[in-house]
This record gives structure tokens, sequence and C-alpha cells, in this order.
């Protein structure tokens, strides 16, 4: 098992981050190519265009001593057309720099023909919400994704990880492995502890599932917490902006900061009886504290987690 980073929240240049990876004794990395990372580290259109503009950008991750575990993409493809170009894009990215997996979200479609907002349906109450799931899943998603499939098998990737983040689509192991039954294997998941901690699921136990059907395909190593007083009287459903952390129900933290080291050693042992033995990838979405030391503070508790007994 591997230690990597995906490298969107590192707030430097591409040849400081390298620097840092390396320092910091990090293997692998995921790099967001677009959608909503803000992709300080590629150039898409530049990679996809230029033969030398690529080589000279991959040569120095190897130079590096570093590898390229995976491409990120995620976005709404499902909902918005600029999405669906840069996910294109980064399928025959992935291709030209023969990566073969590609990290990414299900999508969110809109709740009927027509309209022009994502919908996320938390219940199966009032009625018609039964309705607006009919309509994404079999109208939209499935033959959306069925089509997607079959351009990914074309640019050569094998693993599509999709992320189990709450407002998908996709956002938990019976969603996942419901669009994978219904379209192909090529689809797993990206376990992503940090969005099943507030929905109050448990990523041990998602681990063990995904591993018992093959389709756990990429982790992220990313914490969050419950906060005491205002997840009492609130729940865990807050729409407050992430920004405004003093006041939220729940937040994204630094690994290690939401829940114990003896968690973080149990996931990974479970990880490797499940079989799984690839990247763990930092996300680190932590604003209490410095990016610095969010990232320091994950890499120190994910590289004692990884350690073997």
């Amino acid at each position: 098992m591997r230690l990597g980073i995906k490298t969107c929240t590192l707030d430097m240049s591409f040849e400081e981050m390298l620097r840092f990876c390396v320092e910091q004794g990090l293997e692998t990395l995921e790099i967001g190519t677009g959608n909503w990372s803000s992709a300080p580290h590629i150039d898409l259109d530049k990679m996809v265009e230029s033969d030398a503009a690529r080589d000279e950008w991959y040569g120095k991750i190897k130079d590096a001593g570093l590898s390229l575990c995976a491409l990120n993409c995620s976005g709404n493809h499902l909902a918005y057309e600029k999405d669906m170009d840069v996910t294109l894009k980064t399928f025959e990215l992935a291709e030209k720099l023969g990566v073969k997996k590609v990290v990414m979200m299900s999508g969110l479609p809109t709740g009927c023909p027509g309209d022009k907002t994502p919908v996320w349906v938390t219940g199966s109450w009032p009625p018609e919400l039964l309705d607006v799931l009919k309509y994404q899943w079999e109208d939209v998603a499935i033959p959306s994704w069925k089509e997607l499939v079959k351009k990914a098998k074309d640019f050569g990737i094998e693993k599509i990880a999709l992320e189990n983040h709450a407002q998908q689509l996709v956002y938990n192991t019976e969603t996942l492995l419901r669009l994978r039954d219904a379209v192909d294997p090529i689809i797993g998941m990206n376990l992503d502890p940090s969005h099943l901690f507030w929905m109050g699921g448990d990523p041990i136990e998602a681990a063990r599932a995904l591993g018992d059907t093959g389709a756990l395909y990429h982790v992220h190593g990313k914490d969050s917490r419950i906060e005491r007083r205002l997840v009492g009287p609130n729940g865990v459903l807050d729409t407050k902006g992430i920004d405004e952390y003093a006041d939220r129900s729940w937040n994204y933290v630094a690994v290690g900061c939401g829940h114990d080291m003896l968690w973080w050693k149990e996931f990974v042992s479970v990880l490797r009886m499940s079989g799984y033995d690839d990247v763990i990838s930092l996300e680190m979405e932590d604003l209490t504290m410095s990016m610095m030391d969010g990232h320091l503070t994950s890499i120190k508790t994910l590289k004692e987690a990884m350690v073997l007994c």
C-alpha cells in the first residue's frame, strides 16, 4: 500500500509541490484536472494538445521519483456540458499518459426533463421524490454512464473510481453497487471516509462490503468531525458554508483530528484484509488550520497508520 496525495489543496507551484511530496516521503500523485478542482498543477488543454508540454510535465514527476496514480476530474457531468467536456479530455489525457485509473463523481442529474438544477433526494417522502429518483437513475444516469464507460474503455481506462460524496447520485456502497451492476464493473468506489462519517455510516464496514464485491478501487485519506453542542439541537444536515466552521454541525478536518490513530490503524488493516493494496491518497480540506499544518498533521497520521505491525 502506498501513501499518495491529491495535490489540489497544496497552494504552491508545480515544482514546489513536487519538492514537498519528496520531502514528506509521499510516493504517488493524484492530479486534479479541472471541474471542481482549480487544477493548480496541470493545464489540461495544453497537456492534451502538446506532446512536448506533456512529456516535460510528466518527466518532472518521474525525475522527482514520484508516480502518477490517477487523474481526478470530479464534477457534475450528468448536469453540465462543460463538466462532461473536462471529463472526456481527462480520459484522453489518461490514455496519452498511460494512466489506467480516473477518480471522479457519479454526477447528479436534474429532477425532471427541462430542469436546470441538480436535485439530491434525501428521502422517500413526499411521494413525488420517488418519481425524481426514477428519472435520475433510469432516464439519465444509467444510459449516460453506459455511454461514458464505452468512451473510457476506448481510451484504455481500466478503473473509474467514484467518490461517495453526499451530494451525488452515488453517495454510499448501496448506490455505488446499483450503478456498477446496471452499467459495468469498470465502475468502483473511491472510498472517502469523511463523507460516511457525517452521514452516520461506517467506512470500515464499507471497506469490507466493497472488498467482498471487488469494487474498492481507490481510497482518500480524509477525515471529518461531528461538532458537539451543534449537532445535538440541529442534526447533521447543514447548509452553512464550509468556511463557517465554528457554527457548523460537522466539519472536514485534518486526518487524526476527527478520528484517532486507533481508528485509522483499524481502517488500514481492514483495507488490507479486504484485498486493497493500492493508494491511500490524502485529501486535506481542514479550514481550521493553515494549509501547511493541515497537510503535515494528516501525513503524520497516515504514515503511522500505514506502518505494518
